[in-house]
């Protein structure tokens, strides 16, 4: 597959990240779709997003978390006018809240070689509660996740300009969110001995296995880790970083994984030599839909011993499923 100019969506997801940081400075409590938490920031980044998208790669498939008819179902009308005026302000062009609508949809049930994949806020939870989170924008050729782009705003921890991360191919690189100096990035080598390896899992327990994950640290052999716990896909970015050597998401349910959750990050730590499989080894299968339905859980590293000791240590208690 030919290499795609992400360049040309940079500045997108850079005005998404500036409506998501200032809705999230005077947000309160968020909506409800599915038992799950959605805001107005994650209506205003999609829009933004795919309003970039069909002017960039109008014949491209699009496939998002949101949807227009959400914004005109479950927004009440003072909100829809706010977001509408978010972003209209961050474009620099006009927009209602029809425009909104039309552009959340745009894409979305296209057959094309290429699907783009939209997060507008992954980690909607953190982002309500102040915390990390990241706009995710994915792509997929060939049921796989071939580049991705990440904009970090809560990373690293404690500075403020957060950093915008993209990569395909066997190249990764990083910038400052609000722009500056390009540096390429790679995952670092696993500590020798794996002493002192740096892990990360979700901050939330329903997405994360805490137990299962320290337990698994010494199953693998590994010696005085250092683990934190970061919401979002940020968690792919600090391993494509060298700030991480290893996420784990332990299955806990039989509910399948949504694709958007996972494709930008997967794309970027293999683009920054990494590996990304699930806890069978197996690569991420992203041809069945809005969910990763063949795969269980998720094992990323800077690869190497690192990942091949993880995955014998989980053997046990993930044996092979019987083919499909």
């Amino acid at each position: 597959m030919l290499l795609i100019d992400l360049s040309a969506m940079l500045p997108a997801v850079r005005q998404a990240a500036a409506l998501t940081r200032r809705v999230q400075r005077t947000i309160g409590a968020g909506l409800m779709k599915d038992g799950e938490p959605v805001t107005i920031a994650d209506y205003g980044s999609q829009a933004i997003l795919c309003r970039a998208l069909a002017a960039r790669f109008p014949e491209d498939a699009v496939m998002a978390e949101e949807s227009g008819e959400q914004v005109m179902s479950l927004v009440s009308a003072d909100d829809r006018a706010l977001t509408a005026r978010l972003v209209a302000e961050i474009t620099g062009e006009p927009a209602s809240p029809d425009d909104l609508a039309g552009w959340m949809n745009h894409g979305r049930g296209l057959q094309a070689e290429r699907t783009w994949l939209i997060d507008p806020v992954d980690g909607t939870k953190g982002f309500i509660a102040g915390r990390r989170y990241s706009i995710a924008l994915g792509v997929l050729a060939g049921g796989l996740a071939v580049a991705g782009i990440l904009a970090c705003p809560g990373y690293p921890a404690g500075r403020t300009h957060g950093l915008l991360i993209f990569g395909q191919g066997g190249a990764a690189h990083m910038e400052a969110l609000d722009g500056g100096r390009r540096y390429r990035i790679a995952v670092r080598p696993a500590p020798k001995g794996l002493v002192g390896v740096r892990a990360v899992e979700s901050s939330e327990n329903a997405h994360a296995d805490h137990d299962g994950f320290l337990a698994l640290f010494g199953k693998a052999g590994l010696k005085a880790p250092k683990l934190e716990r970061v919401d979002s896909q940020d968690k792919y970015a600090m391993v494509a970083c060298g700030d991480a050597d290893l996420y784990v998401r332990l299955p806990k349910d039989a509910r399948p994984h949504k694709v958007w959750d996972h494709a930008a990050g997967a794309a970027i730590v293999q683009a920054a030599g990494g590996v990304v499989t699930d806890v069978d080894g197996t690569l991420l299968d992203f041809s069945l839909g809005r969910t990763l339905a063949r795969n269980r859980g998720m094992v990323v590293s800077s690869g190497g011993d690192l990942h091949e000791r993880v995955l014998e240590a989980l053997a046990p208690q993930f044996p092979p499923r019987p083919a499909q």
